[in-house]
């Protein structure tokens, strides 16, 4: 699998278990070939980038990719008026939200954990539906024109 290939396996996985529990759903769109990702748009407009730092190792570039998606959620469900916690811990709901990792970092599992206990939730790609994100679609990738705003974010 080229870089491309890996980075668009890891937002479709992550995306996933974004329609799996999170109200607000993004407009997703390749806005400039320059650009080496996707931006995320929430409903007010506010737009976000997520794009690939691979390494060769695929659970590090999940937990990246993933890492940047849930930014760009809790921000999207502010916007909204809704609690800003996705994914939801579990153990811990509406206090925070669980964390991206991965689990023996040379050959493990990117993870979502509880980030007071460590434990861990799900692996990223397999939250269970929840009933707030129950029955979301997904939006198909989009080449759109730009003219919103920008941010290209990383940790």
């Amino acid at each position: 699998m080229d870089d491309d290939e890996e980075f668009t396996h890891a937002l479709k996985t992550v995306l996933r278990d974004l329609r799996a529990q999170c109200p607000v759903q993004p407009d997703i769109r390749k806005d400039d070939d320059e650009f080496r990702g996707v931006m995320l748009y929430a409903p007010d407009g506010s737009g976000q980038g997520v794009y690939a730092e691979p390494d060769g190792r695929p659970a590090m570039l999940l937990a990246h990719v993933a890492d940047q998606v849930q930014e760009w959620a809790v921000e999207a469900l502010w916007g909204q008026g809704e609690p800003a916690v996705w994914p939801q811990c579990p153990s811990h709901p509406d206090t925070h939200p669980l964390a991206a990792t991965v689990e023996q970092v040379e050959e493990g599992d990117a993870v979502w954990v509880c980030p007071t206990t460590g434990d861990t939730a799900a692996r990223i790609g397999e939250l269970p539906v929840s009933e707030s994100g129950a029955g979301v679609s997904g939006r198909a990738f989009r080449r759109g024109r730009g003219g919103r705003k920008r941010s290209r974010r990383g940790r």
